[in-house]
């Protein structure tokens, strides 16, 4: 990528990463009440950390710098997917809610490899 030229508004992982994000907010927003500062705040705090990383990466003026906002959020992208799973398992997710979600976090995930 070159030094701060690419619009992270055009790129189509951040797209689909902010998609992702209101996804888990929606989803989240039925969890109950007594998580709203434990796993509700964590899962959305990650959502949100891999689109905002990728903006901040766009931001950088060296490769090396971009690169490891990248490594964030694709880092978020797997503490998400784990978050997700424990919502599962915890039953505050229906089972078509998390496969659903997961299939949407692959393309971010994909992506991230690549930039």
């Amino acid at each position: 990528m070159e030094r701060g030229k690419k619009n992270y508004i055009d790129l189509d992982v951040w797209k689909q990463a902010r998609i992702l994000s209101k996804e888990v907010y929606l989803v989240s927003s039925n969890f109950p009440s007594d998580e709203k500062f434990g796993l509700t705040s964590q899962l959305r705090r990650a959502a949100v950390s891999i689109p905002s990383n990728i903006a901040e990466g766009c931001g950088r003026n060296h490769p090396k710098d971009s690169i490891q906002f990248f490594y964030v959020a694709r880092g978020s992208v797997y503490e998400v997917e784990t978050q997700l799973y424990l919502a599962f398992d915890l039953g505050f997710i229906e089972e078509i809610d998390l496969k659903t979600l997961l299939l949407n976090l692959k393309q971010p995930e994909n992506d991230l490899t690549d930039l």
